[in-house]
């Protein structure tokens, strides 16, 4: 039995077909099974038959994996690529037969090989993590990176994240960094080992759009479940709204900024509204933050005692219902927090529209407790944006309510 042959394991049971893989350790089995998965099988009592021998040739495969034909050209903009870890930097845990995060930037370069020819790179690793271990340190050290990147000479920027806190990272990101240049946030829902994973496409369009004039913090998917087109969603407008489809992400309120033609000879990018332009901002940094913010969802029956647990909090996220409203009981309790210098924002469970707490009276008594109205700010993005704002700025509310990266729109649109 080698590494390369179809075989037949059969172990408590539950019997698997597919072609041997290399095993990282000598306990377990690997298989790549007909759908594309792989899986990891303890070798204790399993039952293993030959069914055909050399079908796929593994060694090759990893020589021709490791091999990058990516080259400099002096024509070509550079692009700095980022690695956070996360789905579209991760390869098979054979202990297990799950996914982990282990490759760092230059790997990515070696297994999307479509990058070779689009532009100059330069690998960098931030984190070697899966995102839903990301951290506001962690945002602090990307900062400083992209950062470093773009004031010794990068065109671009590509973030490579875990998709399930990307919105987060990229809001962080916005908040805290003036930037000249377009900054990417890409990833993927499917990792490499299965066939209709979308790290390739996801990749490839991330790396197009910070080629492009767009000098904002953009994440970019897939823009439907084809391999057609990739959105460019601006990164304080984007939700993660499923869990597994390869278009996961949606602009909240509207249509996306943008897209990549991914079908297109050229990968064309069409962008529907204004938008940054390349140069016009001076690269800035400001990454402080204050950790001190917590984001409280109210519910129907919900006590005031959720924001007892939280009372120590320097500012406080209320994802309220409708137009920003809690239970009334709730108001004594809000007006105390603020008056003893805890600032609380208001947002809505709703994923559209505006707060606005001067229709109904609980509104007007939240505004008399000190409320900050959050506009149509996404309430994740509200909370990054009041871990900023607490630390670099003295007028808390004043900023809150006035947009910066896009993370308030003028006024509120329906998608049609």
């Amino acid at each position: 039995m080698n590494e390369g042959d179809r075989v037949r394991v059969e172990r408590d049971g539950q019997r698997f077909e597919g072609v041997l893989l290399p095993s990282s350790t000598p306990d377990h089995l690997v298989v790549k099974l007909p759908s594309g998965y792989n899986v990891g099988i303890d070798r204790d009592d399993a039952a293993v038959d030959v069914l055909e021998s050399d079908v796929y040739d593994v060694e090759s495969a990893q020589d021709e994996r490791s091999e990058s034909s990516i080259e400099f050209d002096e024509e070509l903009p550079t692009v700095s690529l980022i690695s956070t870890g996360g789905t579209i930097a991760s390869t098979v845990d054979y202990r297990t037969g799950a996914v982990t995060a282990q490759f760092d930037a230059e790997d990515v370069l070696r297994a999307v090989p479509d990058l070779a020819g689009l532009a100059n790179y330069r690998g960098r690793v931030v984190a070697n993590i899966l995102s839903e271990n990301m951290t506001p340190d962690v945002w602090q050290d990307l900062a400083e990176a992209i950062h470093e990147e773009i004031e010794a000479g990068a065109d671009g920027v590509v973030v490579m994240h875990g998709t399930d806190t990307m919105q987060f990272s990229a809001s962080a990101i916005a908040f805290m960094l003036d930037t000249p240049v377009p900054i990417v946030f890409t990833g993927s829902q499917r990792s490499a080992d299965r066939p209709s994973s979308d790290n390739v496409m996801n990749a490839v369009s991330a790396v197009e759009a910070a080629k492009s004039d767009c000098a904002e913090v953009l994440i970019c998917m897939h823009a439907n479940e084809s391999d057609d087109r990739c959105a460019l969603h601006r990164g304080t407008r984007a939700r993660k709204n499923h869990t597994s489809r390869r278009d996961a992400f949606e602009t909240i309120g509207a249509e996306p900024l943008g897209e990549v033609d991914y079908e297109s000879e050229r990968h064309e990018i069409t962008f529907r509204r204004e938008y940054q332009q390349r140069g016009e901002t001076e690269l800035d940094l400001n990454p402080e933050l204050e950790r001190g913010v917590e984001l409280v969802k109210f519910t129907p029956g919900a006590g005031p005692e959720l924001l007892e647990a939280v009372s120590d909090a320097e500012g406080i996220v209320i994802e309220g219902t409708g137009l920003g409203h809690v239970n009334t009981d709730w108001i004594d309790h809000i007006e105390e927090l603020v008056d003893s210098g805890t600032e609380i924002v208001m947002t809505s469970q709703c994923l559209d529209g505006r707060v606005c707490d001067r229709v109904y009276d609980t509104g007007r008594d939240l505004l008399d407790a000190g409320v900050i109205e959050g506009e149509n700010m996404l309430p994740g993005t509200a909370k990054v944006k009041l871990m900023w704002a607490l630390a670099n700025t003295e007028s808390v509310p004043e900023r809150m309510r006035r947009p910066m990266a896009g993370e308030i729109t003028e006024r509120s649109v329906p998608v049609e």
